[in-house]
């Protein structure tokens, strides 16, 4: 049997997710959380068959990865792939979270009356065909698509090719589950073909779709920029800042510092560069530099005065303190590197975040309402935490409900992209019979117009 053409295949695909969306747009809110709870049970009854296709994706894995030699490596892919009986529950649980969140869609945001009698509405609705391309595994890539049947839009989804076997047994489970709820057919929409070119091809269906959404990193990140013509809704490029101001309590500091860099080195919202008061740095930094070396074998970047004042780690031993380039200072590491700079002041501080942006997330630790006031108002950043760990830059942590992604970029939505951020909003007009009539033309300048006239 001869294969239908990845242009062709994809053409159809969207297509038909395009005719589900204004079905999808119409469905009351009580099917689509009863959809989602349908989804989290098919899940955990599946376990078995999605744990016995997850363990062929990890032999795969296994088998590329023959020839290397570092065991590390091998290790972390595999387990990277592997899914658990944990895993499932833990999807199936963030299914019956999302299904019970409040339904954006048809909220009345604003309402106002004008002085001819019309009432004005602005109304949230769905944005309508969103694809999502993922390097992730199936547990984010779930999430993305709860939220977007929450939202009321349709999903197109291609996954990572490491769960060959995985990510197309979830997602027939998971479209399956939702049409026998009430969901539209091909409101929810796995590719299961593992050609790249699909992905590429999905980025350019502007026709059918309506935005799209990257879901892993900065590799792909790029590759949708560079491929799309679509909107992109969640680009977390950009770095993280942590600054610790003077008189900053210091347990409280070294702890926000050491989770924003170390509780997940390789995520988007994990510190790049820390930046600390001099007033403060003697005494933080020797052993917030030695913890982070020890605990957490985290590469530190530091600039003189870093280097100067823990200078003595030089000479016991410690090989990755090394002095930062100025191309250090703008780079988002995603990695157990932390770039570390001195500053003498809040000015410079604030000065050296804006000329390295754009900025993920910047957090301040601070007992100075001042610098609290000036840090919030002046760091252009998708999130500004005070005393918090820039990891806590999260859908989930806002108490949003989760999240498809975040946004750095200055259009649509900044920060966490949830719910509401997977909607637009139109106005709605009630009137009763109004009709545009000519604005009055002033008197002055109709005078104008006489003198103008010829006699």
């Amino acid at each position: 049997m001869v294969e239908v053409p990845v242009k062709i295949y994809m053409t159809n695909l969207a297509k038909k997710a395009r005719e589900a969306a204004r079905p999808l747009s119409l469905l009351a809110s009580t099917t689509k959380t009863l959809a989602l709870h349908a989804m989290a049970d098919r899940l955990l009854a599946e376990e078995e068959s999605i744990l016995a296709a997850n363990l062929d994706d990890v032999e795969s894995v296994g088998k590329k990865l023959e020839g290397e030699t570092n065991k590390d490596t091998v290790k972390e892919a595999v387990e990277r792939v592997r899914l658990t009986a944990d895993d499932l529950r833990e999807m199936a649980g963030r299914l019956r979270e999302i299904a019970e969140l409040p339904d954006p869609v048809g909220e009345i945001t604003q309402q106002w009356h004008r002085p001819n009698g019309m009432e004005v509405r602005r109304v949230r609705v769905p944005l309508g065909v969103i694809g999502i391309i993922s390097d992730l595994g199936p547990k984010p890539t779930t999430e993305a698509v709860a939220l977007c049947l929450k939202s009321g839009n349709v999903s197109v989804v291609r996954g990572n090719p490491d769960w060959v076997k995985s990510n197309p047994l979830i997602g027939t489970i998971l479209r399956e589950a939702a049409e026998s709820s009430g969901v539209p057919p091909d409101a929810v929409n796995f590719i299961e073909r593992t050609e790249k070119e699909m992905a590429l091809e999905l980025l350019r269906q502007t026709k059918y779709l309506d935005a799209i959404i990257p879901r892993g990193g900065a590799g792909l990140r790029k590759t949708v920029m560079e491929q799309t013509k679509l909107p992109i809704l969640c680009h977390d490029a950009g770095l993280s800042y942590v600054y610790v101001d003077a008189g900053a309590d210091l347990p409280l500091a070294q702890n926000i510092v050491v989770n924003s860099k170390a509780q997940q080195p390789s995520a988007a919202n994990a510190a790049d560069t820390l930046l600390v008061h001099q007033a403060i740095s003697r005494p933080l930094l020797g052993a917030l530099v030695r913890r982070l070396l020890d605990e957490f074998k985290v590469d530190i970047l530091g600039c003189p005065k870093t280097l100067a004042l823990t200078g003595s780690l030089a000479f016991t031993g410690y090989k990755n303190v090394k002095e930062a380039t100025e191309g250090d200072w703008e780079k988002q590491f995603l990695s157990r590197t932390l770039a570390v700079k001195v500053v003498k002041d809040l000015d410079e501080a604030l000065a050296h975040i804006g000329r390295y942006g754009p900025v993920h997330t910047a957090a301040i630790v601070t007992n100075d309402y001042q610098s609290t006031m000036r840090f919030t108002r002046e760091v252009d950043a998708g999130a500004v935490l005070v005393n918090a760990s820039t990891r806590m830059h999260d859908g989930n942590e806002f108490g949003l409900g989760g999240e498809v992604g975040t946004n750095t970029l200055r259009v649509h939505a900044r920060g966490p992209v949830s719910l509401e951020a997977l909607t637009c909003q139109k106005y709605v007009v009630l009137g009763g019979g109004q009709l545009r009539q000519p604005h009055p033309v002033p008197v002055a300048y109709e005078d104008a117009i006489m003198l103008k006239r010829p006699s």
